[in-house]
C-alpha cells in the first residue's frame, strides 16, 4: 500500500505535465543556499499560484522555518486560507469546480520539480503566448494546448511567438526563435526571467526539502571517514611497529 501511495503521488503530476517539450529547454541555475531567492518564489508561489495548486505534502511551519521566514510574516503575506503554520499547504479549490472551469483536475504541484526537472519548468513558465483559439487565450510552446490561463501575464505583460526566417536545405522558412512581450507587463524581461527562477527554486525546494541537510551531513559522514581512516592507517601503522 505505501508503494502504491508513492506512486500515485509521483504520478498526479507526470500525469498533469505529460507533453513533450516541443521547444529546446533553457537552463534553470537553481541556488538553494539564495535564502532570498527561495523566499521570494514563495512569495509568487502564495500570491499567483496557490489560488489554484496545492502543496499539500508540505506544512508552512517547515518552509517558514527552512527559508528563515518569521512565522508572524510568513503567516501575515504567505497564508491566505486561515490555516494554522503547522497545517498543511492547500487550497480552497473544489475538484468539482476546476473540472468545470479548466476541463480536468488541478494538479498539486509539491513533487512536479522531481518529476519534471527545474530547466522544463523555468521554460515552461516562460513560454505561454497569445493564441485566440484556446479556451483562455494563450498556449504554450513548450506544453501545447495548455490547459491554465496565463496569471503572470500582468508581470510579463502579453507574450507572443517570435520567428525569423532562416535557410533551411535551400528554402527560406520560418522558424520558432522564442517569445517576446508588447512591454505592457509590469517588469522588464530580465525581472520577469528571474522572477521564473525565483519561483523554479522554490518548487525545487518543495519537491525535496530535505536536499541542502542530505548535503550537509553527507559532507560530514565523508569528513568522518577520511579522519576515521586516516586515524586507522596510523594505528595500523603503529601496530605493525611493535610487531617488528
Amino acid at each position: 500500500m505505501k508503494k502504491l501511495l508513492i506512486a500515485l503521488i509521483t504520478l498526479i503530476p507526470s500525469l498533469a505535465f505529460a507533453a513533450d517539450p516541443a521547444v529546446p529547454l533553457d537552463e534553470a541555475k537553481v541556488d538553494l543556499h539564495d535564502k532570498a531567492s527561495l523566499q521570494r518564489g514563495a512569495q509568487m508561489y502564495m500570491n499567483y499560484c496557490s489560488g489554484c495548486h496545492s502543496l499539500e505534502y508540505a506544512r508552512y511551519n517547515r518552509m517558514f522555518n527552512d527559508l528563515e521566514i518569521p512565522e508572524d510574516i510568513g503567516q501575515e503575506y504567505l497564508q491566505f486560507t486561515g490555516d494554522k503554520p503547522g497545517d498543511l499547504i492547500t487550497n480552497n479549490m473544489e475538484a468539482e469546480a476546476a473540472g468545470q472551469w479548466f476541463g480536468t483536475g488541478i494538479p498539486d504541484l509539491t513533487n512536479v520539480a522531481r518529476v519534471r526537472g527545474p530547466d522544463w519548468i523555468y521554460t515552461y513558465l516562460r513560454s505561454f503566448y497569445k493564441d485566440d483559439s484556446r479556451p483562455w487565450g494563450v498556449n504554450n510552446a513548450v506544453f501545447p494546448n495548455v490547459g491554465m490561463p496565463h496569471v503572470l501575464e500582468e508581470l510579463q505583460g502579453t507574450p507572443m511567438q517570435a520567428y525569423e526566417e532562416r535557410r533551411i536545405d535551400g528554402e527560406m522558412k520560418e522558424v520558432y526563435v522564442g517569445i517576446e512581450t508588447d512591454g505592457s507587463g509590469r517588469m522588464t524581461e530580465d525581472e520577469y526571467d528571474q522572477a521564473m527562477l525565483d519561483l523554479t527554486a522554490f518548487l525545487v525546494y518543495m519537491g525535496e526539502p530535505m536536499a541542502l541537510e542530505q548535503r550537509r551531513m553527507g559532507w560530514f559522514a565523508f569528513g568522518f571517514l577520511l579522519v576515521f581512516t586516516i586515524l586507522a592507517w596510523l594505528l595500523k601503522k603503529e601496530f605493525f611497529r611493535d610487531l617488528k
